[in-house]
């Protein structure tokens, strides 16, 4: 089997609904978390000049993108769905080529169990950063990430999927990311 590598060129990465009412339903301290490593893989998405997708769903119901990631995401424009998965049509052209998708999001369950295992089975590679999703309660998000697991995802945190892409040190990209991550 190869060894998993990221790579600048063909890597994307994929905000899975992080809506404010949905947040609103979150355990605080879990959820400023996740919005940290969240913010820290746009900072890092950024840097490396990577595609920066965005997904909401239902937002007339669940609202827009939550505040703290749109002010990161600067200007954006989200894919709306109502399907669970963010794999539709209009994501899945705004991938393109670039096959390694690397995912942030919630609920790690529902949406982006959906989203890993439709983006398998379409031939792109789901990389799920552990410490970027979560679900209202721990135990879903612990079943979802072995749901995601099995359904193909490699499984890694914000700060190496970063480094992965970086590869090296002392270039002026190195340090934007270190400063995201900290």
């Amino acid at each position: 089997m190869p060894t998993f590598r990221l790579k600048r060129d063909q890597a994307s990465l994929l905000v899975v609904d992080i809506q404010e009412r949905l947040t609103a339903a979150m355990d605080r301290d879990a959820l400023d978390r996740m919005l940290n490593r969240t913010n820290a893989a746009i900072e890092g998405a950024k840097a490396l000049e990577l595609p920066i997708i965005v997904t909401e769903q239902y937002p007339k119901g669940l609202g827009p993108t939550h505040s703290l990631v749109k002010m990161r995401l600067g200007n954006y424009s989200a894919v709306e769905k109502l399907d669970f998965t963010a794999c539709v049509p209009d994501v899945a052209s705004r991938l393109g080529e670039r096959k390694q998708v690397i995912l942030v999001g919630m609920e790690t369950h529902v949406c982006v169990f959906q989203t890993v295992r439709d983006l398998a089975e379409k031939g792109f590679t789901p990389v799920l950063c552990a410490d970027a999703v979560m679900s209202r309660n721990a135990e879903d998000r612990r079943v979802g990430l072995e749901m995601c697991r099995e359904a193909g995802a490699h499984i890694v945190t914000v700060e190496a999927a970063l480094f992965d892409l970086l590869g090296c040190a002392g270039t002026p990209e190195f340090k934007k990311v270190s400063a995201a991550v900290r």
